[in-house]
């Protein structure tokens, strides 16, 4: 009886040794599985991410460098299912790491044609890893977790998935705003390396109270709680990762695999003869909180910080603006930094403003253009007027009576000309009416009246009921632009 347990094990473990087919486009992996049928799983975004891109990062261009004392001949060996197996037992590790012809297409896929990439990811960890120990630990989380990122973003924290996801945890919009990410114009805080990662480990921790199965936690952060929890109603209420796997997304199938195959390759990196690039640490940093607008470019020329340590430090920042006029918010800078910049602050602000501002706090807008006031709020309303041909149309809303005047009298004398008694005539009734409006103007000046402003008023609708012009109310009142409030009182003569 023994002996034919035996035999079933060995049989099984033989069909287990077939390992990825490497014909296809680089996206997803080819396997056979263990009856024997062809299985297409689509890789994860960061799997398929060139190395040259990565090495373009600030922090891999200043400190990772190739490791001239590492002479290992650029060969992958390959070993017998039982040694995956071994190996992946002695992980110090809460979260089960089994062994499977998947689990090995995994592992063939790093040690083989992405092996450049993890010597990046071995020497880059040095940056983040701390970061992410500390944040797992916060929520009492399993440490191996920490190679989550890995296989999300390949440890680059400017990366974005085809679908929106974003930075080294690859948050969606609507599950970072879930755990208080704050994502705007100016800010993505999903490329916080310290913010996104507590997140990170929030979201963790609360899918672990949900399901209680790492494997289904891990899939459920590629792929979202609804689509497991749609593959298990389809499995009848099955929870266990590898009964329910045909029924989920392509890219979920291999992500826990992936998983176990980047804690593996992590570990057992020496054993395929590969080299991690050498990496001198950053210096120290530490933070600042700004309660102004300050750009980079502000902060570089008067610091002589470069540009690209200041967006490597501070990638959460999508216009190189620390948008401290908003709330109060975090500057990372090198320690030796920190003390100058607050000596030297205000310089750093009135740096070149005219340049940096990003936005005008008040703009001259014409006359012409009407404000309607509710709710103590004021909407500019574009005036739509367009004169007439041979006509001249005055507007109460924007021009004073000076100006209505000089129309007219422009408008008019256009008009056919009549014999000089009836121009003398004409004029001299006009010197005399003229003379009279302004006679009546100073008697009715002398006397102050005030209004006062109601819901949907407009200063061109006060001026018109009031026979004045939006010009004399702006002097009257001493009113910039055409901002006005409900309850105000206007004075209009």
């Amino acid at each position: 009886m023994n002996l034919k347990r035996h035999l079933i094990l060995f049989m099984l473990l033989g069909a287990m040794t077939v390992t990825a087919q490497a014909q296809d486009d680089g996206k997803r992996i080819t396997f056979t599985d263990e009856q024997g049928r062809q299985e297409e799983i689509n890789l994860p975004q960061s799997m398929t991410t060139e190395l040259d891109s990565l090495m373009k990062l600030y922090n891999a261009k200043l400190y990772l460098r190739p490791d001239s004392d590492c002479n290992m001949p650029d060969v992958n060996p390959v070993y017998e299912p039982e040694v995956y197996k071994d190996r992946l037992s002695r992980l110090p590790t809460v979260i089960e790491m089994p062994y499977n012809s998947i689990v090995q297409a995994f592992i063939d896929r790093y040690t083989g044609d992405l092996r450049r990439n993890v010597a990046y990811m071995l020497g880059a960890q040095n940056f983040y890893m701390p970061v992410f120990e500390e944040a797992l630990e916060a929520y009492d989380l399993p440490l191996e977790l920490k190679y989550l990122p890995v296989i999300e973003s390949g440890l680059d924290p400017t990366a974005r998935s085809h679908a929106g996801a974003v930075g080294l945890w690859q948050f969606m919009l609507s599950t970072a705003r879930r755990y208080n990410l704050k994502v705007n114009s100016l800010v993505d805080e999903r490329r916080d390396i310290v913010k996104s990662s507590y997140a990170a480990a929030h979201y963790l921790s609360d899918l672990y109270k949900i399901y209680n199965d790492w494997d289904l936690v891990i899939a459920a952060y590629n792929c979202g709680p609804d689509k497991i929890n749609k593959a298990i109603r389809r499995a009848h209420g099955e929870r266990d990762y590898w009964k329910i796997y045909p029924r989920l997304p392509q890219e979920t199938r291999g992500y826990v695999p992936a998983f176990i195959a980047a804690n593996y390759v992590m570990n057992y990196y020496c054993d395929h003869n590969i080299c991690p690039l050498n990496s001198s640490l950053p210096a120290r940093t530490d933070t600042v909180m700004v309660d102004r607008d300050i750009h980079f470019e502000q902060i570089s020329h008067v610091l002589g910080i470069d540009m690209a340590q200041l967006e490597d430090l501070n990638p959460q920042y999508r216009r190189h603006l620390v948008n401290g006029h908003s709330e109060l918010s975090s500057l990372r800078l090198p320690a030796s930094l920190i003390s100058r910049f607050i000596d030297e602050e205000d310089s750093i602000v009135a740096f070149n403003t005219k340049n940096y501002k990003p936005k005008r706090s008040e703009v001259q807008l014409p006359d012409n253009a009407t404000y309607l006031v509710k709710k103590n709020q004021v909407e500019r309303v574009a005036a739509k007027s367009e004169p007439a041909k041979d006509k001249v149309t005055t507007t109460t809303d924007g021009n004073d009576d000076n100006d209505s005047e000089q129309a007219s009298s422009k408008s008019s004398s256009q008009k056919s000309t009549s014999s000089s008694s009836r121009s003398i005539s004409k004029s001299s009734k006009s010197s005399r009416s003229s003379k009279s409006r302004k006679s009546k103007s100073k008697s009715k000046t002398t006397k102050a009246q005030h209004v006062t402003v109601k819901a949907g008023d407009t200063l061109g609708e006060i001026a018109e009921r009031n026979h004045t012009s939006v010009k004399k109310l702006r002097q009257l009142n001493g009113i910039k632009g055409s901002n006005i409030v409900v309850g105000d009182k206007l004075r209009v003569k």
